[in-house]
């Protein structure tokens, strides 16, 4: 897995921010609050396109980021932008980083199957802006501990979007069949953000989080996994867990090799991730992927802290081509 392009939502403005010891999140929440919106409404506006009914059929809007803190919510004004209806159901969920779209997808998948006589459809929207609230210029703390600097490198900005249902409402591409979340005990000091004058800074726990995840992720998949009937493990041949197709949040190359104790997970050569946003990002690869070389399971993976694994269990319906 290598960084090839890193996309920032940095003005002049922000640049004159770059000092640690500067007092500054009243600004990079001003400027969080007025680049989310937009960002986050043209992700939305093409996965309605692509879904090809208006956007007013919308019954639920969830959206999920782990940048700002305001009230009211972005999903607010996403709604407004994109003219929802007025009526439609809104969820907002901060903070759960790099499976803040796998947790968005399991929130939704329970709004649709719970509004299936009603025709629930549910827009999934994950944003962030994470240079914005980040950004700033080396210090003495991050000259002894580098978390900083390798989470600037690993994390910046973008959106994604996808739109979920239950019942005859669509054509669909992917069946969510079952959702788990599975936390680690005792783990709680594992890979935490704080919010502080300067802005948010990071404690990634680079040593021990690949560990973590080699050592637990197998029993994690196992429990989203058990629906579709598969052999558990990566031993377990052909039939098992080595012919799902992964869409997974890379994190970085030693959480991706952590995967190989379990399975042959893989992704995409990778940007520099949104945390919420890049499972949709991957799961669009697939996508695309799937309709050229067919597949029926697979398992949709983000990890938060807490420490926290957020698994979906998939079965494609697109039809090869």
């Amino acid at each position: 897995m290598e960084v090839r392009k890193r996309y920032f939502q940095v003005s002049e403005e922000l640049l004159e921010l770059l000092d640690p010891a500067m007092p500054s999140i009243d600004a990079r929440l001003q400027a969080v609050a007025a680049a989310l919106p937009e960002l986050a409404v043209a992700a939305a506006a093409k996965a309605i396109a692509e879904w090809g009914r208006p956007a007013s059929d919308i019954t639920h809007l969830v959206v999920s980021t782990s940048s700002g803190a305001q009230m009211p919510g972005v999903d607010v004004r996403v709604a407004s932008l994109l003219g929802l209806s007025p009526t439609v159901r809104r969820t907002m969920i901060y903070f759960q980083a790099c499976a803040g779209g796998a947790d968005a997808l399991r929130v939704a998948k329970d709004a649709a199957e719970n509004n299936r006589g009603a025709g629930g459809r549910v827009l999934v929207v994950c944003a962030d802006v994470l240079s914005v609230m980040a950004f700033h210029a080396p210090d003495d703390d991050e000259a002894r501990r580098p978390e900083g600097i390798v989470a600037h490198a690993l994390f910046g900005d973008g959106a994604g979007a996808v739109v979920v249902g239950a019942g005859p409402c669509w054509d669909p591409v992917f069946e969510m069949v079952s959702a788990a979340q599975t936390t680690i005990p005792g783990t709680e000091r594992f890979v935490t953000g704080d919010f502080s004058a300067a802005g948010v800074g990071y404690n990634l726990a680079p040593l021990e989080v690949p560990v973590l995840v080699g050592d637990n992720i197998e029993r994690c998949l196992a429990t989203a996994l058990d629906p579709l009937g598969l052999p558990s493990g990566a031993g377990a041949g052909a039939g098992g867990w080595n012919s799902l197709f992964w869409v997974v949040h890379p994190g970085s190359s030693t959480i991706m090799n952590s995967y190989e104790k379990s399975s042959p997970a893989g992704a995409p050569e990778a940007g520099r991730q949104p945390p919420g946003p890049t499972v949709i990002f991957v799961l669009d690869e697939v996508v695309r992927r799937r309709r050229q070389d067919g597949g029926e399971g697979g398992v949709l993976v983000g990890l938060r802290p807490g420490f926290t694994a957020e698994v979906i269990a998939l079965r494609s319906l697109a039809t090869p081509l």
